[in-house]
């Protein structure tokens, strides 16, 4: 049987890297993907939310393929761990509902919905959009590419022609497709006519501006069953359908479909419609309109892969992506439990996780973007050493220290910056004169020192779950990353202590950090 060019299941489109000892091709299709799972290290994707968005939706294509997509029958716990010792079942498997698991059965009922320039449906895509569109004031590729300069964004990876467009290939413009879908700025796009409404606004997509944090296992099989969330008992693969599986296109002047299951929520949330043009060749996308999915109101389900942080008011909303903040600073949010109504919701999927294996790190990915804006800046892509066991559950003794780890690295930068701040000030005399070069020198130097320190302590941890002592020493830990704090602070200001006022701006100011260090419960209460 001969494939498209543009068929998502057989062709090679998604980058990956192989267990050592084990060899394939540098890209692989989806179900050479997830044939070869075990073989497979890790998906080798360059742009951090395509990485997430494709995750997203391999945790559905994973849920339907070992029919973990519904609570039963029988324990889904098991049923997970059968699959991890079995790995993914090739065969067709007949559900009793009709519908079909296994590789070659879901991708064989469903394989004429998984081709790039399908005529009738293309995979995620509006093919309406051509006659509701103004076909003279398209997207065009650099709009669909966001890492390439378009509109008010900069070019990240090289330079590009609008007079002579270099157009993606089948890879770059299925991850382009999903990072649109998961990530897509909201305001201005092509206009859209459907029946009375004529609009060209879209609304922030579902992962706008957002953190993701996704399990990572030494094999791609694991890592996929990883993040997985088990579904509530209601939960039907009837009703919880991925945007493919719909028998129609979606209304745009109706409401979202509110998600129905995981696998909804995971990959039918977003609130743009796209559609590409492919060239001649079939292998490539010549143009791309991309414009409003829903005329109504924005819906944001809750999402399984974020930290949500809980504002005064008692609103949830999810930890925004900060390209100068380190991962190990969310570290309790992902491994402890919430403790009151104030502390964060951990991500849902690390409650299961670490059924999976024991030696999970945490991949985190996202995109610093302006929320209300179309304003991308940068990529985010960090992963934590192994983290041997969920803390609280296999060490209860481990789960004060390293909160506290946590939290004297903020309270050391926080007291650097201010100090930092308050001898600029001193120094300048001059409360408009901005201190930013100061205070982006000391972070500098502070961040990537402490967060060194942090993980040479949490690793020295004992992780004997009846053991009492952890081998933590909080007064040990005070005094490292007080003279990490110090060390930057005495680094950016010394050029001014050469006069009697810049020795004296500095010196007063640094008493801040050193009353953090005589008595740091009470700076840290009073944080």
């Amino acid at each position: 049987m001969t494939t498209s060019a543009s068929d998502l299941i057989d062709q090679p489109w998604i980058p990956v890297a192989w267990v050592e000892g084990q060899s394939g091709p540098p890209e692989v299709g989806l179900r050479d993907l997830f044939v070869r799972a075990r073989d497979i290290r890790t998906l080798l994707i360059a742009e951090a939310p395509a990485h997430s968005a494709l995750l997203r939706v391999l945790y559905a294509l994973t849920a339907r393929i070992t029919a973990l997509d519904e609570a039963g029958p029988g324990s889904w716990g098991d049923r997970r761990v059968h699959v991890i010792e079995q790995g993914f079942p090739e065969r067709s498997i007949e559900l009793p509902d009709g519908r079909k698991a296994g590789i070659e059965g879901y991708f064989g009922q469903w394989g004429d919905r998984f081709d790039l320039f399908d005529g009738d449906r293309p995979w995620l895509q509006d093919p309406r959009l051509p006659d509701q569109c103004d076909r003279n004031n398209t997207a065009g590729v650099h709009k669909l590419v966001m890492s390439r300069a378009a509109g008010n964004n900069h070019s990240w990876f090289g330079h590009w022609s609008h007079h002579s467009p270099v157009l993606p290939g089948i890879s770059q413009a299925a991850l382009s497709l999903l990072t649109w879908h998961f990530w897509g700025d909201p305001g201005g796009l092509s206009t859209r006519e459907v029946g009375h409404v004529k609009s060209h606004y879209a609304k922030a997509a579902p992962l706008r501006a957002a953190l993701s944090y996704h399990p990572q296992c030494d094999n791609l099989l694991l890592t996929l069953l990883a993040g997985l969330t088990p579904p509530d008992g209601d939960v039907s693969r009837h009703t919880d359908l991925c945007p493919w599986e719909r028998e129609d296109l979606p209304d745009p002047l109706a409401p979202m479909p509110e998600p129905q299951g995981p696998c909804s929520r995971l990959t039918a949330c977003s609130q743009h419609a796209l559609y590409l043009v492919p060239a001649p060749d079939g292998r490539h996308t010549a143009d791309a309109y991309i414009t409003w999915a829903y005329d109504a109101a924005r819906i944001r389900p809750q999402d399984d892969y974020l930290i949500w942080d809980i504002t005064k008011d008692g609103t949830t909303s999810p930890r925004s992506a900060s390209s100068s903040r380190s991962l190990w600073r969310d570290i309790d949010a992902l491994l402890l439990k919430q403790m009151d109504d104030a502390s964060p919701i951990q991500p849902k999927v690390m409650d299961h996780a670490f059924d999976v294996s024991e030696y999970v790190r945490v991949r985190a990915l996202g995109f610093e973007q302006d929320a209300s804006q179309a304003a991308n800046h940068q990529y985010i892509d960090s992963v934590t050493p192994v983290l041997l066991s969920r803390v609280e559950e296999d060490a209860m003794s481990t789960e004060r220290p390293v909160r506290q780890l946590r939290e004297l690295g903020e309270l050391f930068g926080s007291r650097l910056e201010k100090a930092t701040k308050e001898a600029w000030l001193k120094y300048t005399d001059d409360k408009g004169n901005d201190p930013g070069a100061w205070l982006d020198a000391v972070a500098a130097r502070y961040w990537p020192s402490a967060e060194d320190e942090f993980w040479s302590r949490f690793r020295q941890l004992s992780r004997d779950g009846g053991a009492m002592d952890t081998g933590f020493d909080f007064a040990s830990a005070c005094r490292a990353f007080g003279r990490h704090a110090l060390d930057a602070y005495e680094a950016v200001t010394g050029s001014v202590t050469r006069t009697p006022r810049g020795a004296k701006a500095v010196t007063q100011a640094k008493a801040i950090i050193l009353n953090a260090l005589k008595n740091p419960y009470k700076a840290m209460e009073s944080r």
